[in-house]
């Protein structure tokens, strides 16, 4: 990042990723690339294997002065920042007796403080050229419990919470701001907790995943790329009359 930046106005729109490298964050990065925007992905580690085009700024969403950085620089770079996608999480399974302190500012250092600096540095530039959308992803957990999931789904439920406030607050800036609630999604993320799972109680790893997509009314698995769709509607002039909501990806299972 301590490289000369010289300064452009960007004629295609510009959407900053953060934790774009892998699973719904990279859907998205390839999603807005392939519409034709400048995508900055702000991630701790690259992906080799994403487009080209997507520029990676290695970033810590956990620290707030990498995150600030990362987004003046791009901002300076391009002179415009159309769409914010606050991405960056981590998954932490336990109940309230099993999260340490440390846990819980782990979960809520990245999961929330970074989606909050992300919020705040973008603001500027998106007030002073009236307009932007603001995309947080969050989780059906915004909505439901489950078990063992205690601080994960209070960082979520954070983040719808600042999907509506942050609506209210900007509105008059022609700034929309809404929280994306996906349900259980195939993704990278989802593997590694099931392959846990299995290292842990010896189930048979072919039927946990059919337990798993049995447990949703439209019998399978959500897939990255339709997060990544449902985010690119949501930041598009035909979703310009939405904001402050909490829109849910989840094959139904939260209107059981």
């Amino acid at each position: 990042m301590s490289n000369p930046i010289t300064s452009t106005t960007s004629d295609s729109p510009v959407c900053i990723v953060t934790g774009g490298s892998h699973g719904i964050g990279d859907a998205i990065c390839e999603k807005f690339s392939a519409q034709g925007y400048t995508v900055i992905n702000l991630d701790i580690k690259d992906n080799l294997t994403q487009s080209k085009s997507i520029e990676w700024l290695k970033c810590d969403v956990s620290v707030s002065c990498e995150v600030r950085q990362a987004i003046q620089q791009s901002v300076l770079k391009y002179g415009r920042v159309d769409c914010l996608v606050s991405n960056a999480g981590i998954h932490f399974s336990a109940t309230i007796e099993d999260t340490s302190e440390e846990d819980f500012d782990r979960i809520f250092g990245l999961n929330v403080k970074g989606a909050i600096t992300a919020t705040k540095a973008v603001l500027p530039q998106m007030k002073s050229q009236q307009g932007g959308v603001i995309l947080y992803i969050a989780s059906d957990q915004a909505l439901i419990a489950k078990q063992s999931s205690f601080a994960y789904n209070m960082s979520k439920a954070a983040l719808a919470s600042m999907a509506k406030t942050t609506a209210l607050d900007y509105a008059k800036y022609q700034i929309r701001s809404n929280a994306i609630c996906p349900g259980t999604i195939e993704t990278p993320l989802y593997h590694n907790a099931i392959n846990r799972y299995v290292a842990i109680s010896g189930a048979n790893i072919d039927q946990v995943h059919a337990e798993e997509a049995a447990l949703q009314p439209i019998g399978r698995l959500g897939q990255a790329s339709e997060v990544a769709a449902l985010t690119y509607f949501l930041a598009s002039d035909d979703a310009r009359f939405i904001t402050g909501s909490l829109q849910v990806i989840d094959g139904g299972y939260t209107a059981q």
